[in-house]
C-alpha cells in the first residue's frame, strides 16, 4: 500500500492563537464539551427526581452513554477514512445531537418524558459522538500544520480542563434556576453553537480517501496497523494497561476515601476538581516542553508519574490536614501529567500514522482503551471483596507502573531509536514515510482531565 504524506506546511507559521480556523475549532469543542458537562448532571437528576427511575433504569441510562463506543467504535474509524472531507460529518453529528437533546425539555413540557426516552437520547448522542471523534481526529491534521499539532492537542486538552472546572458549577446553577430537564437545553444549544462554528471554518480539506475493501476488512487493516507498528503498539499496550488498573482503583476510590481515610464528603469534589486545574497547568507546560525536548521525551517522563498519586493514596496515613495536603499536591500533579501524556500521545499518533489510516488507528486505540475500562472496574470490585480496599489500591499502583515497560522498551526511547536506525539491525515496519527512528477521557480527542481524575483513567 502506498501511503500519502501530509501537505507541506507554510514556511512562516503564525501562532495558533492568531489562526482563525484553529480558534473556531477550539471554541467549538470547548462549548460542546461544557454543554455535555451540564448534561452529565442534569440528565441523571431528571431521571431520579422527576421520573422516579428504578436502579435498573439508571443502570441502563449510564450504560447507554458508553455502549456506542463499543458497538460503533471500530466501524467509525473505517467510515472516517473513506471520507474526502471530515467537517460535514462533524457538523451533521453536532446537529443530530442538538436535535436529540432538544427533545428532553420538549417532552417534559408536553408531559411525555420517561426513562426510556432518556435512554434513547443517550444512545443517539453517544453514537453521534463516536462518529464525531472519529472524523475530528484526522480533521485536526487539515487545520493545523505538523509543527503545531502538539500545541493544538494541548489546547484541546486545556479546553477539557476548563469544562471540567466550570461545567459542574454551571450545571448546578442551571438546575437550580431552570429545573433539570430545562438545563439539558444548554447541551442542545452547545451542540448547535459548535455546528455553526465548525461551519465557519474555511480551511480546505484535501484528504485522499482510502480505497475500501469492505467494512470489516477496513477495520482489520486498522487493527493490523495498530498492532504491527512498534510505536503504536507501545501506545496501545500502555493505554490498555493504565486504564485497566485505573478503573480497578476507581471502583474502590470513593469507599476508601470516605471509610478508610475519613475524607469529608464535601471535600472530595474539590479534590477531584484539582485535576482540571492541574490539566490547565499541564497543557501550558507541555507545549513549551515539547518544543524544547520533543514529544517523545515528554511522554517518556510523564508515564513515570502515573502511579504516584494512587501509591500515595494507598500508603496515606496521619492527621486530616496532612492527608488533604498530600492529596491536593498529588491530584494537581496527576491532572497535569494526564494532559501531558495525552497531548504528546495524540501528536505522536498523528505523526506515525499514514493519513488514510488515521481514522481507523484512532478508533482502534479508543476502542481498546475504553473497552478495557469495564473489565478493570469489575476486577477491582471483585478483588476488594476478598482482599480489602487498600490492597486493591496498592495493586492498581503497581499495575499502572507496568505501562512504563511498554513505553520505555519502544522506539520512543532515544537509545532504542539509535539501535533501530542501525543499518545492521532489524528494520521496523514502516507505516508512514519518514518513520522517525528516533500519545487527551486518552490521546484520543474526547479525553478530559475531569474524566481522568474522576474515573482515574485516560480515556
Amino acid at each position: 500500500m502506498a501511503f500519502s504524506e501530509d501537505p507541506p506546511s507554510a514556511p512562516n507559521l503564525a501562532p495558533l492563537r492568531s489562526q482563525r480556523d484553529y480558534r473556531l475549532l477550539w471554541t467549538a469543542r470547548t462549548i460542546s464539551i461544557t454543554g455535555s458537562e451540564v448534561s452529565k448532571l442534569a440528565v441523571p437528576l431528571t431521571a431520579v427526581t422527576l421520573l422516579a427511575a428504578s436502579p435498573m433504569e439508571m443502570g441502563l441510562l449510564t450504560a447507554a452513554a458508553s455502549l456506542p463506543a463499543l458497538l460503533l467504535g471500530l466501524q467509525s474509524g473505517a467510515i472516517a477514512d473513506r471520507l474526502s472531507r471530515h467537517r460535514p460529518l462533524m457538523i451533521a453529528c453536532e446537529l443530530v445531537s442538538c436535535a436529540a437533546a432538544l427533545t428532553v425539555p420538549l417532552a417534559w413540557l408536553l408531559g411525555v418524558l420517561n426513562a426510556l426516552w432518556l435512554i434513547v437520547v443517550a444512545l443517539v448522542i453517544g453514537s453521534a459522538g463516536v462518529l464525531f471523534k472519529a472524523a475530528n481526529f484526522p480533521h485536526v491534521a487539515a487545520v493545523v500544520s505538523p509543527e503545531q499539532r502538539t500545541e493544538a492537542m494541548a489546547g484541546f486538552h486545556a479546553s477539557y480542563s476548563v469544562a471540567s472546572v466550570g461545567g459542574p458549577g454551571l450545571a448546578g446553577l442551571l438546575v437550580q434556576l431552570l429545573t433539570a430537564p430545562l438545563a439539558v437545553l444548554a447541551e442542545a444549544l452547545s451542540f448547535l453553537a459548535s455546528a455553526l462554528l465548525l461551519r465557519s471554518i474555511r480551511t480546505p480539506e484535501q484528504n485522499e480517501p482510502a480505497p475500501s475493501r469492505g467494512m470489516w476488512r477496513d477495520v482489520i487493516e486498522g487493527l493490523h496497523a495498530s498492532i504491527t507498528h512498534p510505536v503504536l503498539r507501545a501506545l496501545l499496550g500502555a493505554g490498555v494497561t493504565i486504564n485497566f488498573f485505573a478503573m480497578a482503583y476507581t471502583a474502590v476510590y470513593m469507599l476508601y476515601m470516605v471509610n478508610t481515610l475519613g475524607i469529608p464528603r464535601g471535600l472530595i469534589g474539590a479534590l477531584i476538581a484539582l485535576g482540571g486545574v492541574g490539566g490547565l497547568l499541564g497543557a501550558w507546560i507541555t507545549t513549551r516542553a515539547a518544543k524544547r525536548y520533543g514529544e517523545n521525551r515528554v511522554l517518556l517522563v510523564s508515564v513515570l508519574f502515573f502511579p504516584i498519586e494512587i501509591l500515595a493514596v494507598g500508603l496515606l496515613n496521619g492527621p486530616l490536614w496532612w492527608k488533604l495536603t498530600l492529596l491536593t499536591l498529588t491530584g494537581t500533579i496527576t491532572g497535569g501529567v494526564v494532559v501531558a501524556f495525552a497531548t504528546c500521545m495524540g501528536a505522536i499518533v498523528l505523526r506515525e500514522t499514514a493519513p488514510e489510516l488515521r481514522g481507523r488507528v484512532n478508533a482502534t486505540l479508543t476502542f481498546a482503551v475504553q473497552g478495557v475500562m469495564a473489565l478493570g472496574s469489575l476486577a477491582g470490585g471483585a478483588l476488594a471483596e476478598f482482599a480489602g480496599l487498600r490492597p486493591v489500591i496498592i495493586i492498581s499502583a503497581a499495575g499502572i507502573a507496568l505501562s512504563t515497560i511498554w513505553i520505555w522498551t519502544s522506539p520512543l526511547r532515544p537509545h532504542r531509536q539509535r539501535r533501530l536506525s542501525d543499518p545492521t539491525g532489524p528494520t521496523p515496519p514502516q507505516l508512514s514515510p519518514g518513520f522517525p527512528t528516533t500519545y487527551t477521557r486518552f490521546a484520543w480527542l474526547g479525553t478530559t482531565a475531569r474524566s481522568a481524575r474522576r474515573n482515574r483513567s485516560l480515556v
